[in-house]
């Protein structure tokens, strides 16, 4: 299937001179939402995968697919000040921004090979924080799966150890 037909690009969002890779429209066709569900599990059939954590917001959907579909549990990872309780946080830079994400110390299990799952891979600042907390705890990362990858912004300089997976690669701004 060629996703890129089928994501939305949307110029100038959320500033001027950024092009916005709009996976909503993914979650909208059937077909689509269906590929990408079956190729991120057919994609870690062969690894030891212990649990997933979702990336807020629209990498809950597609974490929330996996794990029903592998029988796995499903850990949030969420903005700062959206999960009661004690949390393990992680500050990061963004491509135009910052932001700090908190997992629930007890979910975050050590000795287990997590799964981390978002919908795009900018500059991997995100994917780097999630996979700085599981590694706090003497957890492993077992892989990172997104749809959408922009490697002209150097993911593959933080993240890259983690062999990250992607469905569609952008290569320019």
């Amino acid at each position: 299937m060629d996703l890129d037909k089928v994501i939305r690009k949307v110029p100038d969002f959320p500033k001027p001179g950024i092009l916005f890779y709009d996976v909503t429209s993914v979650f909208t066709n059937a077909e689509a939402f269906q590929y990408v569900v079956d190729t991120m599990v057919e994609s870690y059939s062969a690894q030891k995968v212990d649990g997933i954590i979702a990336i807020e917001s629209r990498g809950f959907l597609l974490g929330a697919c996996f794990a029903y579909k592998k029988g796995l549990p499903l850990v949030l990872a969420r903005k700062k000040g959206k999960l009661p309780g004690k949390t393990v946080s992680e500050s990061y830079d963004l491509e135009y921004g910052s932001a700090t994400l908190e997992i629930h110390k007890e979910d975050l299990l050590p000795g287990k090979r997590w799964l981390i799952i978002d919908d795009l891979i900018a500059t991997g600042g995100t994917l780097k924080a999630v996979a700085n907390m599981i590694e706090s705890v003497g957890a492993e990362v077992a892989g990172i799966f997104s749809i959408i990858g922009l490697p002209f912004l150097r993911y593959h300089d933080k993240i890259g150890q983690y062999n990250p997976i992607t469905l569609v690669d952008y290569e320019g701004e």
